[in-house]
């Protein structure tokens, strides 16, 4: 039987995309939770999954009384985190775990929309996840009003840059998250500077910013893949263990 990842997805236009491709091809199936139809989000995760992901959204992490699934959420990674059964958070995802750590999330003076640049740490060489892209710039996916601002000191920072120093973080060995969002494709960005009016109007950069991430989607995409699919195998080692 093939592993089976629980994916939240908090808004219509965030789905799983590229993430769910990648996993899937690696042998791991995904069964998505739409949190921002009603659907119930469980608290701990249900014996059938082997991993979970939860996506981003126009959301704040803390916005707990206008977007109650949020709490669910949060309690969800703290059982993941307590069993450090794989989690992938990206970028709302990944702020909710900073927060369901006791980390905090706040504006961030420059918000990131288009392709931004950062550096890997040197430290993560010896990651699962991100070992292969170890002291290295890469590039990525952005759209982020908020950012991490504080971590517990057990995370380990693996990614960052000035704007924002946290892009990348780990807590136990399996537990990820990450500001950026690799699971999107040009389309699926230029989707969202056609909707989202506060942060596509902040500048007159935003088509811009659409042009840059459909120049550079085959660079994304030769980045991304490879951290999504060594996850996937966290996944099946996960599933290993519980058989």
């Amino acid at each position: 039987m093939r592993p089976l990842v629980l994916v939240i997805q908090n808004e219509v236009d965030d789905p799983v995309a590229l993430v769910g491709q990648w996993i899937n091809e690696a042998g791991v199936d995904v069964e998505v939770i739409h949190a921002y139809l009603g659907e119930t989000v469980p608290t701990s995760l249900p014996a059938q999954f082997s991993g979970a992901i939860t996506l981003g959204g126009y959301m704040g992490a803390n916005d707990d009384i206008e977007f109650p699934w949020l709490v669910d959420e949060r309690s969800l990674m703290k059982d993941l985190i307590a069993n450090d059964i794989p989690f992938f958070g990206i970028c709302l995802g990944g702020q909710l775990l900073a927060t369901a750590v006791d980390g905090k999330v706040g504006p961030t003076p420059v918000p990131e929309i288009g392709v931004a640049s950062f550096r890997v740490t040197d430290d993560a060489a010896q990651d699962s996840v991100f070992g292969y892209l170890a002291g290295r710039e890469v590039i990525a996916a952005e759209w982020h009003k908020d950012y991490i601002t504080d971590l517990p000191q057990e995370a380990v920072v693996l990614a960052g840059n000035d704007v924002c120093p946290v892009q990348a973080f780990r807590i136990g060995e399996n537990i990820y998250g990450v500001q950026f969002h690799p699971e999107i494709d040009a389309k699926i960005f230029s989707a969202w500077a056609a909707t989202d009016d506060e942060l596509a109007n902040l500048d007159n950069a935003i088509d811009q910013a659409c042009v840059n991430v459909a120049a550079a989607e085959a660079e994304l995409i030769k980045t991304w893949k490879p951290a999504f699919q060594a996850w996937a195998q966290l996944v099946k080692d996960q599933q290993a263990k519980a058989l």
